[in-house]
C-alpha cells in the first residue's frame, strides 16, 4: 500500500484537534492495533498569530497503554514551524510502534507565541 492509497482510502483520526495554542499541546493516544501497514500523519499549521521568535515542534510518541509513559518514535518528528504556514506529512509503519500513538506540539518563543495547528492520522483499518 502506498501513501497516496492510504490518503485516498483510509480512515481519519485526529491526534491534536485543530485550534489555536499558546503552550505545549499533548494529543490523545490512538489505538494503532486497528490499522495495518503504513499510516500517514499530517501536520497542518497556519502562520503564527502572536509572539516573538515563535517555534512549533511536533513529534509522535507511542506506548503500549493509552495512559502510559510514551516514548518518541524514531524519525517521527516534523520540521520546525516558525512564522509561515506549513503542511507536512510523515509515514510510519504500524509494526514499528507500540499500540497507542499520540502527537505532542511544543510551542516556544517569547511574548506569548501562538500557533493555529492540528495533527491528523490517515490509515487503512484492518478487516474485521
Amino acid at each position: 500500500m502506498n501513501i497516496l492509497n492510504a490518503l485516498a482510502l483510509g480512515t481519519v483520526n485526529v491526534l491534536i484537534e485543530s485550534g489555536e495554542y499558546t503552550s505545549t499541546e499533548t494529543g490523545t493516544g490512538i489505538d494503532m492495533s486497528l490499522y495495518e501497514g503504513m499510516v500517514v500523519v499530517v501536520l497542518n499549521s497556519s502562520a503564527k498569530t502572536a509572539g516573538t521568535s515563535p517555534t512549533l515542534d511536533v513529534k509522535l510518541q507511542s506506548d503500549p497503554a493509552v495512559g502510559g509513559s510514551y516514548a518518541d518514535i524514531s524519525g517521527a518528528t516534523f520540521a520546525q514551524v516558525t512564522t509561515v504556514a506549513s503542511t507536512e506529512a510523515i509515514a510510519i509503519n504500524v509494526s514499528n510502534c507500540s499500540a497507542f500513538v499520540r502527537a505532542i506540539g511544543t510551542i516556544g518563543g517569547t511574548s506569548t507565541p501562538t500557533f493555529d495547528f492540528g495533527v491528523t492520522i490517515y490509515g487503512i483499518k484492518k478487516a474485521s
